[in-house]
């Protein structure tokens, strides 16, 4: 099945809201950036990124140190070629410290599908252990796993 391409429906933008959580997960930077425009722009946190080469950079700085990372993302809204995503996502630096990360992305997309602009906000909470919520084997989400809604987050 192709990529979905706007301008988006519920069902297209809530598939490519789990696409690019897939992506992520994988923990690929070069397969991920491949979903960006050659010249995307990004601001994530207080970092501006623009083009793939400067996203797999970025991306291989930010998993070095976001060690067991899991994301779950999920749809807020849509409209034409734009779409809000809430997410969280669990990791751990090198001295075990857990942490989850909240956060909301504001995505702009061309006419093939790719993303041209990402507008990224998060927020680091430090969690125990034992308030971890994600506990899928590295990769994909699992199909049944619960989304953010169902965890309560």
């Amino acid at each position: 099945m192709p990529a979905p391409l706007p301008p988006f429906t519920e069902e297209t933008a809530a598939r490519k809201v789990r696409l690019a959580e897939d992506g992520w997960n994988s923990r690929d930077p070069q397969r991920v950036s491949l979903v960006y425009t050659p010249d995307s722009r990004w601001r994530n946190r207080a970092e501006f990124v623009t083009g793939r080469a400067e996203i797999v950079a970025f991306l291989t700085r930010k998993w070095a140190k976001e060690l067991d990372y899991r994301l779950i993302k999920e749809l807020w809204a849509f409209t034409d070629n734009r779409i809000a995503v809430r997410f969280a996502y669990e990791w751990h630096d090198d001295s075990g410290n857990w942490f989850r990360s909240y956060g909301n992305e504001n995505w702009e997309f061309d006419a093939e599908g790719l993303m041209q602009r990402r507008f990224a906000c998060i927020n680091d909470l430090p969690i125990r252990d034992s308030d971890r919520k994600f506990h899928w084997p590295l990769g994909r989400r699992p199909d049944d796993h619960p989304g953010l809604s169902d965890l309560g987050l």
